[in-house]
């Protein structure tokens, strides 16, 4: 059984990048950000190319959270909800847009935000621009701890995927959240974990909300 509901459209204009250049502004790189992460905590199997499907989740919240931001970002998605399985049912939720591919904002998002991330340049940066790195180190913890296997356990605290560069940028996250984070293979996966106790608390409370980003 397949249904869907009705779509998430913004009235607001599509975020272009600003300038002449492939830079989005601060705010928007916030929310391009975390949507390219809930996105790469997934992985689309389609027999059927190109595909209007972006991202499919066992999880509402993530697909809520995921059409959240994109409607900030101006790009309107069009939600179904799938039921399957025969003796096990189970729920998908996808998110469509109108045309194929992932759009041009989410790409340039991810590709500045893993930058200002992994970038060693960025070591001893002026406060509020640490400030803003903590708020895409937190957002990438949001969108993982949303989106992507859980692997919780009494001594920590981990997360399954199957995307290396997400991976590494939720080693650098932890670490500029002031935690510690190791990353392992696992069959078929990677699995990133931070330790419990401290670690762990400050992963969740940096992760629970969104920061507002600094100015300047």
């Amino acid at each position: 059984m397949i249904w869907s509901t009705g779509a998430y459209v913004s009235t607001r204009p599509p975020v272009r990048p600003s300038g002449g250049t492939s830079l989005l502004d601060r705010t928007s790189l916030a929310d391009a950000f975390e949507a390219a992460c809930l996105i790469r905590c997934t992985r689309v199997e389609s027999v059927r190319q190109p595909t209007t499907v972006l991202a499919e989740f066992s999880s509402a919240a993530a697909a809520a959270r995921l059409a959240e931001l994109l409607v900030r970002l101006g790009t309107p998605v069009f939600p179904e909800r799938v039921t399957a399985g025969v003796r096990r049912r189970y729920e998908l939720h996808r998110l469509h847009i109108t045309q194929p591919g992932q759009p041009a904002v989410l790409t340039g998002g991810w590709r500045q935000g893993r930058t200002a991330l992994l970038d060693p340049a960025a070591v001893g940066a002026s406060a509020p621009r640490h400030a803003r790195r903590q708020a895409l180190a937190a957002a990438a913890w949001r969108a993982a701890l949303l989106a992507a296997g859980r692997h919780v356990r009494t001594n920590i605290l981990g997360v399954r995927l199957n995307d290396t560069e997400l991976a590494a940028v939720l080693v650098r996250g932890a670490q500029l959240l002031g935690s510690a984070a190791s990353v392992a293979p696992r069959s078929g996966c990677l699995l990133v974990t931070v330790p419990g106790g401290p670690d762990k608390e400050r992963i969740l409370r940096h992760s629970s909300r969104p920061v507002p980003v600094p100015a300047s």
